[in-house]
């Protein structure tokens, strides 16, 4: 068990704003590993596939440990399963074949703004300043990096895909937030196994794995001008960039807020932007690299609002942290997660 009492504010923002970047820098490497086995040969529906199926499997044992959470909760688990897994990672690997990795991220971090929008227009809760002007900061940025001036030259189908995953990323911060309240509360751990699974029965309809080329897994692909093993690049995937990066995300998105979370997690489109000059050669222009900048201002700025209250985060964390060794029960980490996060929804961003 965790000792709330000694857990102030500060630490727990620490302990979040730490989450969320270890989730933004593991989402961030997914597009410069997942590209290269595109171009060698799958299509962006397969390779969202494994990924997505992958994850499923090595969380499989989490998803039994938490085996009555689709009966408590099946409309969160099916939410989750099919905008923050299926719908994110099938967009955007299906823009990153049109487009270069770091304008889809950018175009997609469009999602922090309408979260806010979510937040502030349909739960009707306030939004603090430091948010709204991270937002503003991120949008802005985002501008130049797709250089609106030039009249959005890039490809049509890619930026439309990019913009629906951005959709769907509203989904993933939203619902890893709802997913804690009330009395009902699920662990997160819980609903990203779960959600990897319904993920994974949703793309196996529309991806076809049965006729995926399996050789190409088994032979090399081109990393800035290297040929790398085509598993080791799924293995990164997998483990870094979905599985790691989902777990990390959830919680913080719980420590902090979605707002807040959101906008700090456009640092992924900044390090994705970085990778895929240095490994895949996609090479941006000054007002680009600009608008990258402004989104990383973005971000830190938001940093400095308040997150939601230790008393509601430490017993999540507390819930995290018993679900993994198995020392304590699901049911009493959902009810004190519960009764901390209602205790201060008055004062939550």
């Amino acid at each position: 068990m965790h000792d709330t009492q000694g857990q102030g504010p500060g630490r727990t923002r620490n302990a979040g704003l730490g989450l969320a970047l270890t989730s933004a820098l593991a989402f961030g490497g997914s597009g410069v590993a997942a590209k290269p086995l595109i171009e060698a040969g799958l299509e962006p529906l397969q390779v969202t596939w494994l990924r997505v199926a992958g994850a499923a499997l090595i969380m499989l044992p989490v998803a039994w440990n938490h085996r009555d959470l689709p009966a408590r909760r099946p409309a969160l688990l099916v939410g989750f399963g099919l905008l923050a897994v299926a719908g994110v990672q099938a967009c955007y690997f299906g823009a990153i074949s049109r487009i270069p990795v770091g304008v889809a991220l950018l175009v997609e971090y469009l999602a922090p703004a309408m979260v806010l929008g979510w937040v502030r227009f349909v739960q009707r809760r306030p939004v603090s300043r430091a948010a709204a002007v991270g937002v503003v900061l991120a949008v802005g940025g985002l501008a130049c990096v797709v250089e609106v001036w030039s009249g959005l030259s890039f490809d049509a189908v890619g930026l439309l895909l990019a913009l629906a995953a951005a959709c769907c990323q509203v989904g993933y911060f939203v619902l890893a937030d709802h997913g804690g309240d009330g009395e009902n509360a699920a662990d997160p751990l819980g609903v990203i196994a779960h959600g990897l699974l319904v993920g994974t029965v949703a793309l196996t309809v529309v991806a076809r794995p049965w006729n995926l080329d399996w050789s190409v897994l088994a032979g090399r692909a081109d990393l800035a001008g290297a040929r790398v093993p085509a598993v080791l690049l799924l293995g990164w995937i997998v483990l870094v960039a979905t599985v790691v990066a989902y777990l990390t995300g959830v919680v913080s998105v719980r420590r902090l807020s979605p707002q807040v979370a959101g906008v700090v997690a456009c640092l992924e489109a900044v390090v994705a932007t970085v990778l895929a000059w240095v490994l895949l050669d996609e090479h941006l222009s000054l007002p680009q690299l600009v608008g990258g900048g402004v989104v990383l201002a973005g971000a830190f700025i938001a940093q400095t609002s308040a997150p939601k209250a230790a008393v509601a985060a430490e017993p999540v964390a507390g819930s995290v942290a018993g679900s993994a060794a198995g020392s304590a029960p699901a049911e009493a980490g959902d009810r004190r997660a519960a009764t901390g996060r209602s205790a201060d929804s008055a004062t939550a961003c």
